[in-house]
């Protein structure tokens, strides 16, 4: 508990950086606009305020979760994390649109540009800042299993690449004086911002809606295959929550029924240990134990079963498809 409480003091210390240097940028991008006149340079300064906005209300919901759990919240405030993710995407696309629609005003009344050289270099410095960032809180958001890092820093990485996209029109225009190229590449990445600001959103929504996430089922089902136990018969209806950083799983394991309350305790218990170890440390199992029946004797492995009704035929790997099922393995 203690670990986790440091790592989420670790995430909310980590954020407040987040702003601070955010706010830094946004002064910086728009600063090489006003004294540059250009929408590319206008597309990376309003997605800096997306940047500010959506960092400032991902601090509060960091607050928020850290939390302990009350009666009223029985799981914890994990789920303001989509709630951030959720503004964050929503904000990106609307600033995507807003920059097209600016931009396609200008090429039909084209704006003069000036002092492109001081623009494309304070336009790099906050490129290369924003990507440095964005790498070490994504990096510090998927250890943690924190949606709100890993997103905003897979926006500020994107960000960065959308800079150095910029940074390529800038000198293009630098170099050859076309002013309409100004704003064709604004429209280009203001589509590129917007389609990122969507990947966020569908992110985001499907944790609120408790969409499975298979890639996680699939690594957890993989651990469990390769630590079997005999008493393990199967696991079926596995299904994950996810609460901000907390990781919820429900499961069914089937064991034999003679075995006492004690003893199949036991099995969810080192059900429970291998997952921990594998897989996250904090997370939270709900396991719920079935008796084997006389189907389950067929693909039962325990030797010297003195109960056994119908000779083991097969050993059946457990697979996706077959521990997501609510029903017992079978020979089928």
């Amino acid at each position: 508990m203690r670990a986790k409480f440091n790592s989420l003091s670790e995430n909310i210390r980590l954020q407040l950086f987040v702003v601070l240097v955010g706010v830094l940028l946004l002064v910086t991008k728009f600063t090489a606009f006003v004294l540059t006149n250009s929408n590319a340079i206008l597309t990376d300064a309003l997605e800096s305020i997306i940047n500010v906005v959506a960092g400032a209300f991902s601090l509060y919901s960091l607050f928020l979760s850290a939390r302990p759990r009350d009666e009223n919240h029985p799981y914890g405030h994990g789920k303001i994390e989509f709630v951030a993710a959720t503004l964050e995407g929503s904000l990106i696309l609307v600033a995507g649109g807003a920059i097209i629609f600016k931009s396609i005003a200008n090429l039909i009344n084209p704006v003069p540009l000036q002092q492109l050289d001081v623009g494309i270099i304070l336009t790099a410095a906050a490129g290369l800042v924003n990507y440095a960032v964005g790498f070490v809180t994504e990096r510090r958001g998927l250890q943690n299993n924190s949606l709100v890092l890993a997103a905003g820093g897979k926006h500020l990485k994107s960000d960065a690449y959308s800079t150095a996209g910029i940074l390529i029109g800038l000198l293009l225009i630098y170099l050859t004086g076309i002013v309409w190229l100004d704003s064709v590449v604004a429209i280009i990445f203001g589509l590129i911002i917007g389609y990122t600001g969507y990947r966020i959103l569908r992110s985001s929504i499907a944790g609120i809606m408790d969409e499975a996430d298979y890639e996680l089922l699939q690594r957890i089902v993989r651990v469990l295959n390769e630590n079997r136990r005999e008493n393990w018969i199967d696991i079926h209806n596995l299904r994950v929550i996810k609460y901000g950083s907390t990781l919820h799983i429900d499961c069914h394991l089937t064991v034999p029924w003679y075995l006492n309350v004690q003893e199949a305790h036991d099995e969810v218990e080192a059900v429970a240990e291998v997952v921990r170890e594998q897989i996250d440390p904090s997370i939270e199992l709900f396991i719920h134990t079935d008796p084997c029946i006389m189907p389950s004797c067929a693909i039962c492995a325990k030797e010297n079963c003195e109960v056994r009704r119908q000779p083991f035929q097969e050993r059946v790997e457990w697979d996706f498809e077959k521990v997501i099922a609510d029903r017992k393995h079978g020979t089928y």
